[in-house]
Protein backbone atom coordinates (compact mmCIF):
# COMPACT_ATOMS: atom_id res chain seq x y z
CA UNK A 1 0.00 0.00 0.00
CA UNK A 2 1.61 3.42 -0.90
CA UNK A 3 -0.49 6.84 0.64
CA UNK A 4 0.89 10.22 -0.88
CA UNK A 5 -0.46 12.98 1.36
CA UNK A 6 0.44 16.55 -0.95
CA UNK A 7 -2.24 19.12 -0.51
CA UNK A 8 -3.34 20.55 -3.89
CA UNK A 9 -6.75 22.48 -4.59
CA UNK A 10 -9.75 20.41 -5.70
CA UNK A 11 -9.15 20.87 -9.50
CA UNK A 12 -5.41 20.23 -9.51
CA UNK A 13 -5.05 16.32 -9.46
CA UNK A 14 -6.63 15.10 -12.65
CA UNK A 15 -3.87 15.82 -14.94
CA UNK A 16 -2.00 13.03 -13.83
CA UNK A 17 -3.96 10.04 -14.15
CA UNK A 18 -4.81 10.71 -18.21
CA UNK A 19 -1.92 8.48 -19.30
CA UNK A 20 -3.56 5.51 -16.48
CA UNK A 21 -6.90 5.66 -16.78
CA UNK A 22 -9.02 4.32 -19.55
CA UNK A 23 -11.36 6.27 -21.14
CA UNK A 24 -15.19 5.30 -20.38
CA UNK A 25 -17.06 2.40 -22.33
CA UNK A 26 -19.72 3.75 -24.63
CA UNK A 27 -23.00 3.28 -23.98
CA UNK A 28 -24.87 -0.07 -25.67
CA UNK A 29 -28.09 -1.91 -25.10
CA UNK A 30 -26.88 -4.21 -23.15
CA UNK A 31 -27.94 -5.83 -19.64
CA UNK A 32 -26.89 -4.29 -16.25
CA UNK A 33 -24.30 -6.65 -15.32
CA UNK A 34 -22.59 -6.39 -18.77
CA UNK A 35 -22.81 -2.39 -18.43
CA UNK A 36 -20.70 -2.51 -15.47
CA UNK A 37 -18.42 0.07 -16.72
CA UNK A 38 -21.54 3.02 -16.19
CA UNK A 39 -23.15 0.47 -13.79
CA UNK A 40 -26.76 1.93 -14.85
CA UNK A 41 -29.93 1.07 -16.19
CA UNK A 42 -31.65 2.54 -19.16
CA UNK A 43 -34.79 4.25 -18.70
CA UNK A 44 -37.29 4.53 -22.20
CA UNK A 45 -36.56 7.31 -23.77
CA UNK A 46 -38.96 9.91 -23.28
CA UNK A 47 -40.88 12.25 -25.88
CA UNK A 48 -39.19 15.63 -25.14
CA UNK A 49 -35.32 13.37 -25.26
CA UNK A 50 -35.76 14.38 -29.49
CA UNK A 51 -35.29 18.09 -28.64
CA UNK A 52 -31.92 17.77 -26.74
CA UNK A 53 -29.49 18.50 -28.91
CA UNK A 54 -30.91 22.03 -29.49
CA UNK A 55 -31.28 23.15 -25.98
CA UNK A 56 -27.51 22.29 -25.03
CA UNK A 57 -25.63 25.49 -23.47
CA UNK A 58 -22.42 26.94 -25.17
CA UNK A 59 -19.36 24.83 -23.42
CA UNK A 60 -18.63 25.89 -19.91
CA UNK A 61 -15.48 27.62 -19.40
CA UNK A 62 -12.13 26.07 -18.44
CA UNK A 63 -12.32 26.88 -14.48
CA UNK A 64 -13.56 24.52 -12.69
CA UNK A 65 -14.63 26.49 -10.04
CA UNK A 66 -18.10 27.86 -10.36
CA UNK A 67 -21.37 29.56 -8.58
CA UNK A 68 -25.14 28.40 -9.29
CA UNK A 69 -27.29 31.11 -11.14
CA UNK A 70 -30.37 29.26 -10.65
CA UNK A 71 -33.37 30.43 -8.49
CA UNK A 72 -34.32 27.81 -6.01
CA UNK A 73 -38.18 27.04 -7.12
CA UNK A 74 -39.00 26.92 -2.82
CA UNK A 75 -38.94 29.74 -0.61
CA UNK A 76 -38.07 27.08 2.36
CA UNK A 77 -34.33 26.39 0.17
CA UNK A 78 -31.37 27.96 -0.62
CA UNK A 79 -28.47 26.29 -2.61
CA UNK A 80 -25.83 26.65 -4.29
CA UNK A 81 -22.70 24.67 -5.93
CA UNK A 82 -19.75 26.16 -4.23
CA UNK A 83 -17.14 23.71 -6.26
CA UNK A 84 -16.80 21.98 -9.58
CA UNK A 85 -14.78 19.63 -11.08
CA UNK A 86 -14.38 17.90 -14.05
CA UNK A 87 -12.19 14.65 -14.50
CA UNK A 88 -10.37 14.30 -18.23
CA UNK A 89 -10.88 11.02 -18.16
CA UNK A 90 -12.78 8.31 -16.31
CA UNK A 91 -15.87 8.53 -13.75
CA UNK A 92 -15.78 9.14 -10.34
CA UNK A 93 -17.94 5.68 -9.25
CA UNK A 94 -18.28 6.02 -4.97
CA UNK A 95 -18.02 8.73 -2.44
CA UNK A 96 -18.24 8.15 1.45
CA UNK A 97 -18.02 10.94 4.04
CA UNK A 98 -16.83 10.99 7.13
CA UNK A 99 -14.81 12.88 10.15
CA UNK A 100 -14.91 15.63 8.20
CA UNK A 101 -13.32 13.97 5.09
CA UNK A 102 -14.85 13.53 1.82
CA UNK A 103 -13.34 9.78 0.06
CA UNK A 104 -14.17 9.62 -4.17
CA UNK A 105 -13.36 6.46 -5.54
CA UNK A 106 -12.82 6.22 -9.54
CA UNK A 107 -11.52 4.10 -12.31
CA UNK A 108 -8.17 5.22 -11.70
CA UNK A 109 -6.03 3.40 -8.85
CA UNK A 110 -6.53 5.99 -6.18
CA UNK A 111 -9.03 7.08 -3.96
CA UNK A 112 -9.28 10.54 -3.27
CA UNK A 113 -9.39 12.50 0.61
CA UNK A 114 -10.59 15.86 0.69
CA UNK A 115 -11.24 17.98 3.93
CA UNK A 116 -14.90 19.33 4.50
CA UNK A 117 -16.19 21.38 2.96
CA UNK A 118 -13.25 23.79 0.99
CA UNK A 119 -12.29 20.58 -0.87
CA UNK A 120 -8.69 20.69 -0.25
CA UNK A 121 -7.18 17.49 -0.75
CA UNK A 122 -5.62 15.75 2.05
CA UNK A 123 -3.88 13.14 -0.29
CA UNK A 124 -4.80 9.68 -1.38
CA UNK A 125 -4.58 6.07 -1.25
CA UNK A 126 -2.74 3.76 -3.68
CA UNK A 127 -5.31 1.07 -4.45
CA UNK A 128 -3.31 -1.05 -7.06
CA UNK A 129 -6.39 -3.00 -8.49
CA UNK A 130 -8.06 0.07 -9.09
CA UNK A 131 -11.82 0.78 -10.40
CA UNK A 132 -13.62 1.21 -7.11
CA UNK A 133 -17.16 0.50 -7.28
CA UNK A 134 -18.05 1.48 -3.42
CA UNK A 135 -16.89 3.45 -0.37
CA UNK A 136 -18.45 2.78 2.81
CA UNK A 137 -16.78 4.87 6.00
CA UNK A 138 -17.41 4.38 9.66
CA UNK A 139 -15.87 6.44 12.71
CA UNK A 140 -12.44 5.63 11.60
CA UNK A 141 -12.55 3.02 9.29
CA UNK A 142 -12.95 2.63 5.10
CA UNK A 143 -14.55 -0.18 3.22
CA UNK A 144 -13.42 -0.36 -0.19
CA UNK A 145 -14.57 -2.72 -3.14
CA UNK A 146 -12.60 -3.37 -5.97
CA UNK A 147 -12.37 -4.81 -9.82
CA UNK A 148 -10.36 -8.24 -8.33
CA UNK A 149 -14.45 -8.62 -6.79
CA UNK A 150 -12.42 -8.09 -2.96
CA UNK A 151 -12.92 -5.79 -0.25
CA UNK A 152 -10.33 -4.06 1.64
CA UNK A 153 -9.95 -2.36 5.27
CA UNK A 154 -7.99 1.18 5.82
CA UNK A 155 -7.78 2.94 9.05
CA UNK A 156 -7.35 6.38 8.55
CA UNK A 157 -6.63 9.00 11.45
CA UNK A 158 -7.11 13.19 11.01
CA UNK A 159 -4.41 15.20 12.13
CA UNK A 160 -2.38 17.59 10.67
CA UNK A 161 -1.10 14.90 8.66
CA UNK A 162 -3.80 12.59 7.28
CA UNK A 163 -2.52 8.96 7.58
CA UNK A 164 -4.04 5.50 6.37
CA UNK A 165 -3.19 2.28 6.25
CA UNK A 166 -4.63 -0.91 4.92
CA UNK A 167 -5.65 -3.46 7.38
CA UNK A 168 -6.81 -6.73 5.58
CA UNK A 169 -8.35 -7.99 2.93
CA UNK A 170 -11.63 -9.90 2.26
CA UNK A 171 -11.51 -13.05 2.07
CA UNK A 172 -8.46 -13.29 3.67
CA UNK A 173 -6.04 -15.32 2.60
CA UNK A 174 -5.51 -19.01 4.73
CA UNK A 175 -2.83 -21.22 4.82
CA UNK A 176 -1.44 -22.51 1.00
CA UNK A 177 -3.19 -25.92 1.70
CA UNK A 178 -6.83 -24.56 2.18
CA UNK A 179 -6.58 -20.94 0.33
CA UNK A 180 -7.93 -22.30 -2.90
CA UNK A 181 -11.37 -23.75 -1.32
CA UNK A 182 -11.65 -20.97 1.38
CA UNK A 183 -11.04 -18.28 -1.27
CA UNK A 184 -13.49 -19.84 -3.60
CA UNK A 185 -16.45 -20.26 -1.15
CA UNK A 186 -16.06 -16.37 0.34
CA UNK A 187 -14.77 -14.64 -2.43
CA UNK A 188 -17.68 -12.82 -4.56
CA UNK A 189 -17.97 -13.77 -8.33
CA UNK A 190 -18.70 -10.02 -9.54
CA UNK A 191 -18.57 -6.78 -9.20
CA UNK A 192 -19.23 -6.10 -6.16
CA UNK A 193 -21.17 -3.10 -6.15
CA UNK A 194 -22.86 -2.02 -2.58
CA UNK A 195 -21.93 -2.61 0.92
CA UNK A 196 -23.76 -1.68 4.23
CA UNK A 197 -21.97 -1.72 8.11
CA UNK A 198 -24.32 -2.95 10.86
CA UNK A 199 -22.52 -0.93 14.15
CA UNK A 200 -23.99 -3.22 17.09
CA UNK A 201 -22.85 -6.18 15.53
CA UNK A 202 -19.61 -5.15 13.48
CA UNK A 203 -21.08 -6.74 10.46
CA UNK A 204 -19.98 -5.68 6.79
CA UNK A 205 -22.63 -6.52 4.23
CA UNK A 206 -21.44 -6.54 0.90
CA UNK A 207 -23.88 -6.85 -2.31
CA UNK A 208 -22.50 -8.08 -5.93
CA UNK A 209 -24.01 -8.57 -9.43
CA UNK A 210 -23.38 -12.34 -8.29
CA UNK A 211 -26.82 -11.76 -7.37
CA UNK A 212 -25.58 -12.71 -3.59
CA UNK A 213 -25.29 -10.80 0.06
CA UNK A 214 -22.32 -11.86 2.03
CA UNK A 215 -22.11 -10.63 6.21
CA UNK A 216 -18.12 -10.22 7.32
CA UNK A 217 -17.91 -9.98 10.71
CA UNK A 218 -14.55 -7.38 10.37
CA UNK A 219 -14.24 -6.40 14.49
CA UNK A 220 -12.21 -9.72 15.55
CA UNK A 221 -8.90 -10.52 14.15
CA UNK A 222 -10.27 -13.36 11.71
CA UNK A 223 -12.65 -11.30 9.68
CA UNK A 224 -14.45 -14.25 8.52
CA UNK A 225 -17.34 -14.09 6.16
CA UNK A 226 -20.14 -15.46 8.26
CA UNK A 227 -23.27 -15.73 5.83
CA UNK A 228 -23.60 -15.87 2.16
CA UNK A 229 -27.32 -16.17 0.07
CA UNK A 230 -28.35 -15.53 -3.30
CA UNK A 231 -30.93 -12.39 -2.83
CA UNK A 232 -32.41 -11.99 -5.98
CA UNK A 233 -32.84 -13.01 -9.38
CA UNK A 234 -30.28 -10.45 -10.91
CA UNK A 235 -27.41 -8.17 -9.49
CA UNK A 236 -27.43 -6.59 -6.15
CA UNK A 237 -28.16 -2.82 -6.60
CA UNK A 238 -27.69 -1.31 -3.05
CA UNK A 239 -28.08 -2.92 0.28
CA UNK A 240 -28.82 -0.65 3.48
CA UNK A 241 -28.93 -1.46 7.08
CA UNK A 242 -31.48 -0.76 9.73
CA UNK A 243 -28.97 0.11 12.44
CA UNK A 244 -31.80 -0.22 15.74
CA UNK A 245 -33.09 -3.44 14.67
CA UNK A 246 -30.25 -4.51 12.54
CA UNK A 247 -32.80 -5.58 9.38
CA UNK A 248 -31.02 -5.47 5.73
CA UNK A 249 -32.55 -4.04 2.93
CA UNK A 250 -31.93 -5.16 -0.31
CA UNK A 251 -32.96 -4.03 -3.72
CA UNK A 252 -31.98 -5.84 -7.20
CA UNK A 253 -32.03 -5.48 -10.95
CA UNK A 254 -34.85 -8.09 -11.28
CA UNK A 255 -37.40 -5.38 -9.40
CA UNK A 256 -37.30 -6.45 -5.97
CA UNK A 257 -36.68 -4.56 -2.94
CA UNK A 258 -36.38 -7.40 0.05
CA UNK A 259 -36.00 -7.34 3.65
CA UNK A 260 -33.65 -9.79 5.57
CA UNK A 261 -33.86 -10.59 9.08
CA UNK A 262 -30.82 -11.92 10.66
CA UNK A 263 -31.60 -14.80 12.66
CA UNK A 264 -31.17 -14.63 16.40
CA UNK A 265 -27.86 -16.37 17.83
CA UNK A 266 -26.86 -17.56 14.17
CA UNK A 267 -25.29 -16.04 11.48
CA UNK A 268 -27.92 -17.08 8.47
CA UNK A 269 -30.63 -14.59 7.35
CA UNK A 270 -34.20 -15.27 6.40
CA UNK A 271 -36.01 -13.39 4.09
CA UNK A 272 -39.01 -11.91 5.95
CA UNK A 273 -41.37 -9.42 3.08
CA UNK A 274 -40.56 -8.83 -0.42
CA UNK A 275 -41.76 -5.24 -0.73
CA UNK A 276 -42.76 -4.79 -4.31
CA UNK A 277 -41.73 -6.63 -8.14
CA UNK A 278 -41.56 -5.03 -11.51
CA UNK A 279 -40.22 -4.75 -14.44
CA UNK A 280 -38.12 -2.06 -13.91
CA UNK A 281 -35.11 -2.05 -12.78
CA UNK A 282 -34.56 -0.68 -8.37
CA UNK A 283 -31.31 1.05 -8.49
CA UNK A 284 -31.11 2.59 -5.08
CA UNK A 285 -32.32 2.51 -1.63
CA UNK A 286 -32.02 4.99 1.08
CA UNK A 287 -33.69 4.29 4.97
CA UNK A 288 -34.96 7.60 6.75
CA UNK A 289 -35.57 7.65 10.65
CA UNK A 290 -37.12 10.51 12.85
CA UNK A 291 -37.82 9.62 16.21
CA UNK A 292 -39.60 5.99 16.12
CA UNK A 293 -40.81 7.08 12.76
CA UNK A 294 -38.94 4.44 9.86
CA UNK A 295 -39.26 5.02 6.05
CA UNK A 296 -37.33 3.26 3.11
CA UNK A 297 -37.01 4.68 -0.31
CA UNK A 298 -36.06 3.04 -3.62
CA UNK A 299 -35.19 4.53 -6.79
CA UNK A 300 -36.49 2.90 -10.18
CA UNK A 301 -35.08 3.06 -13.58
CA UNK A 302 -38.93 4.26 -14.76
CA UNK A 303 -37.79 7.48 -12.64
CA UNK A 304 -40.15 6.67 -9.95
CA UNK A 305 -39.34 7.09 -6.11
CA UNK A 306 -41.17 4.27 -4.30
CA UNK A 307 -41.57 5.27 -0.30
CA UNK A 308 -42.82 2.37 2.36
CA UNK A 309 -43.61 4.00 5.81
CA UNK A 310 -42.99 0.96 8.93
CA UNK A 311 -45.94 -0.25 10.99
CA UNK A 312 -45.14 0.12 14.05
CA UNK A 313 -47.53 -2.65 15.44
CA UNK A 314 -46.45 -5.15 13.11
CA UNK A 315 -43.25 -3.95 12.19
CA UNK A 316 -43.80 -4.55 8.58
CA UNK A 317 -43.62 -2.15 5.67
CA UNK A 318 -46.04 -0.45 3.97
CA UNK A 319 -46.43 1.28 1.35
CA UNK A 320 -46.99 5.30 0.92
CA UNK A 321 -46.93 6.11 -2.20
CA UNK A 322 -44.26 7.12 -4.86
CA UNK A 323 -42.30 10.68 -5.76
CA UNK A 324 -42.45 11.16 -9.23
CA UNK A 325 -40.42 13.99 -10.81
CA UNK A 326 -37.26 12.51 -12.73
CA UNK A 327 -37.54 12.30 -16.67
CA UNK A 328 -35.30 9.13 -16.42
CA UNK A 329 -33.86 6.61 -14.56
CA UNK A 330 -33.12 7.61 -10.69
CA UNK A 331 -29.24 6.29 -10.20
CA UNK A 332 -28.80 7.30 -6.33
CA UNK A 333 -30.42 8.07 -2.89
CA UNK A 334 -29.71 9.89 0.20
CA UNK A 335 -31.25 10.47 3.20
CA UNK A 336 -30.34 12.80 6.65
CA UNK A 337 -32.89 13.97 8.31
CA UNK A 338 -36.17 14.82 6.71
CA UNK A 339 -34.33 15.41 3.40
CA UNK A 340 -34.26 13.12 0.66
CA UNK A 341 -31.71 13.51 -2.18
CA UNK A 342 -32.06 11.75 -5.51
CA UNK A 343 -29.81 11.62 -8.10
CA UNK A 344 -31.11 10.32 -11.66
CA UNK A 345 -30.23 10.32 -15.59
CA UNK A 346 -32.10 13.16 -16.51
CA UNK A 347 -29.02 15.00 -15.21
CA UNK A 348 -30.58 16.21 -11.93
CA UNK A 349 -30.27 15.81 -8.45
CA UNK A 350 -33.93 16.51 -6.61
CA UNK A 351 -34.16 17.46 -3.14
CA UNK A 352 -37.46 16.19 -1.20
CA UNK A 353 -38.59 16.93 2.21
CA UNK A 354 -41.07 14.76 4.14
CA UNK A 355 -44.00 16.16 5.82
CA UNK A 356 -44.42 16.31 9.71
CA UNK A 357 -46.14 13.07 10.69
CA UNK A 358 -47.79 11.90 7.55
CA UNK A 359 -46.44 10.46 4.14
CA UNK A 360 -46.36 13.52 2.11
CA UNK A 361 -43.37 15.08 0.29
CA UNK A 362 -42.72 17.90 -1.21
CA UNK A 363 -39.97 19.23 -3.99
CA UNK A 364 -37.66 21.66 -2.58
CA UNK A 365 -35.40 22.49 -5.60
CA UNK A 366 -34.12 20.62 -8.34
CA UNK A 367 -30.40 21.10 -8.42
CA UNK A 368 -29.39 21.37 -12.15
CA UNK A 369 -25.80 21.39 -13.22
CA UNK A 370 -24.65 18.56 -14.17
CA UNK A 371 -24.58 17.47 -17.98
CA UNK A 372 -24.85 14.00 -18.02
CA UNK A 373 -26.39 11.21 -15.33
CA UNK A 374 -25.99 11.67 -11.64
CA UNK A 375 -23.95 8.24 -10.50
CA UNK A 376 -23.73 8.97 -6.43
CA UNK A 377 -24.38 10.88 -3.70
CA UNK A 378 -23.16 11.72 -0.45
CA UNK A 379 -24.77 14.25 1.85
CA UNK A 380 -23.43 15.65 5.74
CA UNK A 381 -25.47 17.72 7.84
CA UNK A 382 -24.12 21.36 8.83
CA UNK A 383 -26.23 23.17 11.86
CA UNK A 384 -26.58 26.52 12.22
CA UNK A 385 -28.65 28.96 14.57
CA UNK A 386 -31.71 29.45 12.13
CA UNK A 387 -31.38 27.55 9.38
CA UNK A 388 -30.29 23.33 8.77
CA UNK A 389 -27.69 23.31 6.58
CA UNK A 390 -26.10 20.46 3.81
CA UNK A 391 -22.94 19.43 2.14
CA UNK A 392 -24.13 17.75 -0.94
CA UNK A 393 -21.13 15.86 -3.26
CA UNK A 394 -22.63 14.34 -6.32
CA UNK A 395 -20.64 12.68 -9.65
CA UNK A 396 -21.77 12.10 -12.54
CA UNK A 397 -21.21 10.42 -15.86
CA UNK A 398 -20.75 13.65 -17.68
CA UNK A 399 -17.09 13.09 -15.72
CA UNK A 400 -18.00 15.61 -12.99
CA UNK A 401 -17.63 15.85 -9.04
CA UNK A 402 -20.00 18.98 -7.32
CA UNK A 403 -20.12 20.26 -4.18
CA UNK A 404 -23.17 21.83 -3.25
CA UNK A 405 -24.07 23.94 -0.37
CA UNK A 406 -28.43 23.50 0.65
CA UNK A 407 -29.97 25.39 3.34
CA UNK A 408 -33.32 24.78 4.69
CA UNK A 409 -35.29 27.74 6.11
CA UNK A 410 -37.74 27.08 9.43
CA UNK A 411 -40.68 25.28 8.23
CA UNK A 412 -42.73 27.66 6.61
CA UNK A 413 -46.29 26.82 5.00
CA UNK A 414 -45.85 23.67 2.99
CA UNK A 415 -46.71 23.56 -1.09
CA UNK A 416 -46.94 19.41 -1.74
CA UNK A 417 -44.93 18.65 -4.92
CA UNK A 418 -45.24 15.79 -6.70
CA UNK A 419 -46.36 13.03 -3.93
CA UNK A 420 -48.77 10.44 -5.88
CA UNK A 421 -49.45 8.97 -2.37
CA UNK A 422 -51.92 6.55 -1.90
CA UNK A 423 -53.49 8.27 0.98
CA UNK A 424 -54.33 11.28 -1.09
CA UNK A 425 -57.99 10.08 -1.85
CA UNK A 426 -58.55 9.81 1.80
CA UNK A 427 -57.11 13.01 2.68
CA UNK A 428 -58.79 16.34 3.41
CA UNK A 429 -54.95 18.21 2.69
CA UNK A 430 -55.21 20.50 -0.50
CA UNK A 431 -52.16 19.06 -2.71
CA UNK A 432 -50.93 21.23 -5.54
CA UNK A 433 -48.67 20.00 -7.20
CA UNK A 434 -45.43 21.66 -9.25
CA UNK A 435 -43.79 20.44 -12.27
CA UNK A 436 -40.87 21.60 -13.53
CA UNK A 437 -41.32 21.33 -17.65
CA UNK A 438 -37.62 22.55 -18.76
CA UNK A 439 -35.99 19.46 -20.54
CA UNK A 440 -33.01 18.24 -18.79
CA UNK A 441 -29.31 19.17 -20.39
CA UNK A 442 -27.41 16.54 -21.40
CA UNK A 443 -24.21 16.71 -23.10
CA UNK A 444 -24.45 16.14 -26.29
CA UNK A 445 -21.83 12.32 -26.24
CA UNK A 446 -24.60 11.48 -24.27
CA UNK A 447 -27.92 12.16 -26.40
CA UNK A 448 -26.09 10.31 -29.22
CA UNK A 449 -25.45 7.35 -27.25
CA UNK A 450 -29.24 7.69 -25.83
CA UNK A 451 -30.63 7.78 -29.51
CA UNK A 452 -28.29 4.64 -30.77
CA UNK A 453 -29.93 2.83 -27.24
CA UNK A 454 -33.42 3.83 -28.08
CA UNK A 455 -34.23 1.08 -30.71
CA UNK A 456 -33.76 -1.09 -28.12
CA UNK A 457 -37.11 -0.45 -26.00
CA UNK A 458 -39.04 0.25 -29.06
Amino acid sequence: MEFYGNRKSLFGFMDEERNSIQSPARLSTRSHQEMCEQDLVLSPPRPSSTSMVSLLPPPSPESPWTLSPLQTPSPSILYSCIASLHRHEGNIYSIAVAKGMVFTGSSSTRIRVWRQPDCVERGFIKARHGEVRAILAHDNMLFTTNKDCKIRIWNFTVSDNFRTKKVTTLPRRSSFLSFSKSNTQQQHRDCVSCMAFYHAEGLLYTGSFDKTVKAWRVLDKRCTCVDSFVAHESNVNAIVVNQDDGFVFTCSSDGSVKIWRRVYRENSHTLTMTLKFQQSSVNALALSSFFDNYFLYSGSSDGSINFWEKDKMSGGFNHGGFLQGHRFAVLCLVAIEKLIFSGSEDTTIRVWRRAEGGCYHECLAVLDGHRGPVRCLAASLEMEKVVMGFLVYSSSLDQTFKVWRVKVMPDQEKTMCLDYSDYHSNSKTTTTKMDYEMSPVLSPSWVEKKMKASNYFQ
